[in-house]
C-alpha cells in the first residue's frame, strides 16, 4: 500500500471544503448524525461478510474522519497530521508487548495492559466519564458494568419498585451481566437473535 491514495483524499476535502457550497457550509454538530450514520452502515458492512462492501464503507467512515479533519485544519485548531500523530502515540504508549520492554502473548494479559496504560492517560473523576451516553443501550450497559468491575466498584443493588418498566430494565441489565460473564457481547448476541427471526 502506497499513501498516494491517502494523500489525494485529503487533497480531494480541501479542494471540496473551499470549492462546494454545501461541504463549505458543514461543521462538526451538522456532519454528526452522518459520523454515526456510517458507522452504523460499516457494522452492517462487516455482518454480510462482503468485502467490496466493508471496503467500500471503511471508505464512506474515513471520509468522516477527513472531513472533520479538514474542518479543524480551516479553523486553526489541528489537522490531519495532527490526528494521526496523536494516534501513533496511543498506538506505541498503549502497546508496550509490541513497542516497548512488556514480554507478553497472552490476549488477555495484553488487553489489561492497554487498559491500564488507558487509565494512566485518562485520569477520570468519575467512573462513567467517557462513557457515551448515546450508546445503544445493551452496549452502554456492558460499558457501565465493565468500568465498575474494573474499578472494584459493586454496582448499587437492584431497586424494589414495583413499577414494570423498572423490573424489566433490571432484568435486561442482569442479562447483560450473565453475558458478560460468559464473554458474550450482549450487543451483538442482541442483533444476531433479531436477524435469525427475519422471516
Amino acid at each position: 500500500m502506497t499513501s498516494s491514495a491517502l494523500l489525494e483524499v485529503v487533497a480531494l476535502m480541501r479542494r471540496l471544503r473551499a470549492e462546494c457550497g454545501w461541504k463549505a457550509s458543514q461543521t462538526h454538530r451538522t456532519l454528526a448524525r452522518h459520523l454515526l450514520e456510517e458507522t452504523y452502515e460499516t457494522l452492517e458492512a462487516i455482518e454480510s461478510g462482503d468485502d467490496d462492501h466493508l471496503r467500500e464503507e471503511l471508505g464512506d467512515l474515513l471520509l468522516q474522519v477527513l472531513f472533520h479533519a479538514a474542518i479543524a485544519e480551516q479553523e486553526g485548531r489541528f489537522d490531519l497530521e495532527d490526528v494521526a500523530a496523536g494516534l501513533a502515540t496511543k498506538l506505541r504508549h498503549r502497546n508496550p508487548h509490541v513497542f516497548g520492554d512488556l514480554v507478553e502473548t497472552d490476549p488477555v494479559r495484553i488487553n489489561e495492559a492497554w487498559e491500564a496504560a488507558k487509565a494512566t492517560e485518562k485520569q477520570r473523576a468519575d467512573l462513567w466519564e467517557g462513557i457515551p451516553a448515546a450508546l445503544p443501550a445493551l452496549a452502554f450497559a456492558s460499558k457501565v458494568l465493565d468500568r465498575h468491575e474494573r474499578a472494584g466498584v459493586a454496582a448499587p443493588p437492584a431497586p424494589t419498585d414495583p413499577d414494570p418498566a423498572v423490573a424489566v430494565g433490571e432484568e435486561l441489565l442482569a442479562t447483560v451481566e450473565r453475558a458478560r460473564a460468559q464473554g458474550v457481547d450482549p450487543e451483538q448476541a442482541l442483533r444476531d437473535a433479531v436477524r435469525r427471526r427475519r422471516p
